[in-house]
């Protein structure tokens, strides 16, 4: 199966890092009027959302999907007409274990739940894995703890310091007293999500999807992925 060509929408660091790591079938939403290349099968967003209605109209009239990559965007009310795969990681293994805890996290709601996460100081916008892990955990948003300063990351947390520029961490600690539970995620570098992106838009062209939003975490249950 040769790779699909995709449109990546987006201008900040992971959709250039998708946009170096997928060439040459990747090409930039900003192109679309000037491709040399093939049609683009897919779109993958990893914007602010401003450029949503239009990447849909364009989704729509051609019949492509589109990954959405981006968290608190307005997709589930605008997808109407376009199969759309909406994704809180693009990580294959954090994706595995994401939908672990959605099976699971009901068994520790009368427990003592903490959860922490930390990314690079520059992110700014919302820890959509955070918000999905508290989710399945029964905390809200506003329990999650977000940690930023390097300092923190390096001493609390354990962040290697090549790693604090680039980094996905996550910890939840369940109980107290004399018996705990502690499940620690730390992603690093760019690879991990473009190859999972790769992967997650080849499994939505090899199966036909219905015009609405689909949560990624149906393919691990479904074995696509």
């Amino acid at each position: 199966m040769n790779p699909p060509h995709l449109l990546i929408a987006g201008t900040g660091k992971l959709a250039r890092e998708l946009l170096t790591s997928l060439a040459p079938q990747a090409q930039a939403w900003s192109d679309r009027d000037a491709l040399s290349a093939p049609v683009a099968q897919a779109v993958v967003h990893a914007g602010s959302g401003r450029e949503l209605p239009e990447i849909l109209r364009f989704c729509r009239e051609r019949s492509v999907p589109l990954v959405e990559l981006s968290t608190g965007t307005d997709v589930a009310r605008l997808a109407q007409g376009v199969p759309v795969v909406v994704c809180a990681n693009a990580n294959l293994l954090m994706l595995k274990f994401m939908a672990m805890l959605s099976r699971s996290g009901p068994w520790f709601r009368h427990e003592s739940v903490r959860l922490t996460e930390s990314h690079q100081a520059g992110k700014t916008s919302v820890p959509g894995t955070a918000v999905a892990m508290a989710a399945s955990l029964g905390l809200s948003p506003q329990a999650i703890v977000s940690v930023r300063d390097p300092g923190q990351q390096s001493l609390a947390l354990g962040i290697p310091a090549e790693d604090l520029g680039r980094h996905a961490f996550h910890r939840i600690e369940i109980g107290e007293g004399d018996c705990r539970l502690r499940l620690e995620t730390l992603v690093t570098g760019a690879s991990p999500y473009a190859d999972g992106v790769r992967r997650i838009v080849e499994a939505t062209l090899a199966h036909p999807l219905e015009p609405r939003c689909h949560d990624v975490v149906e393919f691990i249950e479904n074995g696509w992925l």
